[in-house]
């Protein structure tokens, strides 16, 4: 049975596409990391259940439309229409480290320690907040929550094995959380 702590919210399914139970489906995750995925998990009635892509096409920069194994008609896909799409955390950790920070998804994240390029630790990544133009890191350290961009050209490196982040922040930044 697939946990909600062994998954990572990368997605929601749009609307049918035709009526071929074809779907389409906002990703935030690029086509080279979508392929390699083994399935797609959505929660269905309360339980997490593994799907099947057959073919995946780029419809936009982060919509695609999806054959999914199973579901052969416009009316068989509608199920799936405004469910979140996960992908399981171990795919994601079997990737080579020197991956692009911008192969992940930002709630992949979540759990990562954070440190400044100086080597000072900031805190850990609890939460990241999407509902702005520019994405943010919610840190919690001493009590204390403290937000950062997360922004590809800030991060310096990630390391897999230790859930840490480096992060190059410009100066005086963490001041402006105080």
């Amino acid at each position: 049975m697939i946990k909600r702590e062994e998954l990572i919210a990368i997605g929601h399914y749009n609307k049918p596409h035709g009526v071929a139970g074809e779907i389409s489906a906002t990703i935030d995750v690029d086509l080279e990391v979508l392929q390699q995925l083994s399935c797609l998990v959505s929660d269905m009635d309360g339980i997490f259940v593994p799907f099947y892509v057959n073919s995946c096409r780029p419809k936009s920069s982060e919509t695609f439309l999806l054959t999914i194994d199973g579901f052969n008609s416009e009316k068989e896909v509608s199920r799936l229409v405004n469910r979140d799409i996960f992908a399981l955390k171990r795919e994601f950790q079997q990737e080579t480290e020197d991956a692009d920070a911008d192969g992940y998804p930002l709630d992949f994240f979540i759990g990562f320690d954070l440190q400044d390029s100086d080597g000072t630790r900031i805190g850990t990544i609890t939460e990241v907040d999407e509902q702005t133009e520019n994405a943010i890191f919610i840190i919690s350290r001493d009590d204390e929550e403290i937000m950062v961009p997360a922004s590809d050209d800030l991060i310096v490196e990630f390391d897999l094995d230790k859930k840490l982040m480096v992060m190059d922040l410009p100066k005086g930044l963490l001041d402006l959380n105080g």
